[in-house]
C-alpha cells in the first residue's frame, strides 16, 4: 500500500481548488497548470498570427497591469477627495477597503503581485514631491528638518533594495555542502579522537546539560520542490520555492522574508516608519502651527481655503493610513523576534492548536526556540545564511 497518498497534505502543499471537496467540479480553477498554459497561449498569439515583435513581447512579460491602479488611480483620489472634506472622508474610508479586498483577492488565489510595492514607493515619492513643492516654500520648514526627512527617505529605499536581494532560497546543494560539512567534522573527529577520550566525565556531563534544551534539527523533504531542507525552512505557495527560516510572504515588497533578509526587512519598516511620522508632523506643524498634531490631524481650520493646502492635508491623512497599517506590521515582527518564532510558525501552531497564547493573544509561541528575551534578540542580530555558513565552514576545514 502506497501511505504517500495517505499522508495529510503538508500545510506548505499547495492544493489546487479541484482537488479538494469544496469546488469538486473545478470550474473556478486557479491551478498553476492552467495560468501557465493562458500564459503560453498570450506569448504564442502574436507569434502565430505573424506581428510578435521583441518590444511587444518584453512588455508582456514585464509589465503587469496591477501597476496601473496606484500610477493613475491614487492621485486622482487624492486630488478629489481634497475637494472637500466629505468627499475626504468617503474616498479615505474606501480606499483602505479596496486595498484590503485586493489583499484577500491575491492572497487567496497566490499570485505574485507588484501593486503594493508599487503603491508603497508611489506613495512615499509622491508624498515627498508635495512635501518640496507645497511645504517647503512656506518658510515653516528648516534646512536640518529637510535633510532629515531626505535622509528617511534615501535609507528607506537602499535598505529596501537589500532587502530585494533575496530571502535566502533553499537549493538542492544546500543539503550536499551539509553532508559534506558533517562528514569532514566526523573525519577531524575520528583524528582528534585521542583528545576527546582523555576528556573528563564531569565535563561531559556538563556538556549533556547545555545541549538538553536544544532540539534537533533535522532536515526534511519537501514534498513540493522535492528537495530536502534545513529546519525551520518552509515553503513559499506564492514564490514557488523553498525559504530558509520563511517567516511570511510579504505582499509590500513582492517577496518572501526569510533568513537573508529578515533584518533588513526589520530595518526597512522601522526607516519607513519614522520617516513617515516625522513628515506627516512637518505637514501638520507647517499648515497648523498653533494647534497639537493629534489636534490638527483631526481638526484644522481653514485648511480647504486653498487647494494646495487641502490637499497636502489629506495626503497627511492618507500617510497616517498607511503608517499605521506599517506601524501594525512592524509591532508583530518586534513581538515575534522577542518569542523567537516566524510568522508561519505561529500559523502551524495556531492551525494546529500546539501553541501559547502570549501578551493577551498578540503572539502565538510554540514554544519550541525561545531562549529568553535577550537570547532570541541575539540569536535574530546574528543569524547568518546557512549556505554562507556552510560555505565558510567547509573553506575553514580544507
Amino acid at each position: 500500500m502506497n501511505w504517500e497518498k495517505l499522508k495529510p497534505p503538508e500545510p506548505d502543499d499547495p492544493m489546487c481548488c479541484c482537488e479538494c471537496d469544496i469546488d469538486p467540479c473545478g470550474c473556478c480553477c486557479d491551478c498553476e497548470d492552467l495560468d501557465e498554459a493562458f500564459n503560453r497561449w498570450l506569448k504564442d498569439r502574436p507569434s502565430k498570427s505573424g506581428c510578435q515583435s521583441p518590444v511587444l513581447t518584453a512588455l508582456i512579460d514585464k509589465l503587469e497591469i496591477s501597476m496601473v491602479p496606484a500610477l493613475v488611480l491614487l492621485p486622482l483620489l487624492l486630488r478629489l477627495a481634497a475637494l472637500h472634506y466629505l468627499l475626504g472622508i468617503i474616498t479615505l474610508t474606501a480606499l483602505p477597503g479596496l486595498v484590503l479586498w485586493y489583499y484577500y483577492a491575491t492572497h487567496r488565489k497566490k499570485r505574485r503581485t507588484l501593486f503594493f510595492l508599487t503603491l508603497a514607493l508611489y506613495s512615499l515619492f509622491y508624498m515627498y514631491y508635495l512635501f518640496i513643492t507645497e511645504i517647503l516654500p512656506r518658510g515653516d520648514v528648516s534646512q536640518l528638518q529637510l535633510c532629515t526627512a531626505t535622509l528617511g527617505m534615501i535609507l528607506t529605499i537602499a535598505f529596501l533594495i537589500h532587502t530585494k536581494r533575496g530571502p535566502g532560497y533553499v537549493t538542492a546543494s544546500l543539503h550536499e555542502a551539509q553532508s559534506r560539512g558533517q562528514d569532514a567534522n566526523k573525519d577531524s573527529t575520528h583524528l582528534n579522537g585521542f583528545i576527546q577520550s582523555a576528556s573528563s566525565s564531569s565535563g561531559n556531563t556538563a556538556q549533556l546539560q547545555t545541549t538538553k534544551g536544544v532540539p534537533t534539527a533535522k532536515w526534511n523533504k519537501c514534498p513540493v520542490c522535492k528537495i530536502m531542507r534545513p529546519p525551520r525552512a518552509g515553503h513559499c505557495r506564492t514564490c514557488g520555492s523553498c525559504v530558509q527560516r520563511l517567516d511570511h510572504h510579504c505582499i509590500w515588497i513582492n517577496s518572501c522574508v526569510g533568513e537573508a533578509n529578515h533584518r533588513s526587512f526589520l530595518l526597512t519598516l522601522c526607516v519607513f516608519v519614522l520617516t513617515s511620522l516625522y513628515g506627516i508632523s512637518l505637514v501638520l506643524c507647517s499648515l497648523c502651527p498653533r494647534q497639537y498634531l493629534l489636534t490638527a490631524l483631526l481638526y484644522c481650520p481653514g485648511v480647504y481655503s486653498q487647494s494646495s493646502t487641502a490637499l497636502c492635508f489629506t495626503c497627511a491623512w492618507y500617510s497616517s493610513i498607511v503608517t499605521t497599517g506599517l506601524l501594525h506590521l512592524l509591532v508583530a515582527q518586534v513581538l515575534n523576534i522577542s518569542f523567537n518564532v516566524t510568522e508561519r510558525e505561529a500559523l502551524l501552531a495556531l492551525r494546529n492548536k500546539t501553541g501559547q497564547s502570549r501578551l493577551w493573544g498578540l503572539v502565538i509561541d510554540p514554544g519550541v526556540y525561545s531562549r529568553g528575551f535577550c537570547q532570541n534578540w541575539v540569536e535574530f542580530l546574528t543569524m547568518t545564511d546557512a549556505s554562507l555558513s556552510l560555505r565558510s565552514s567547509l573553506t575553514d576545514l580544507v
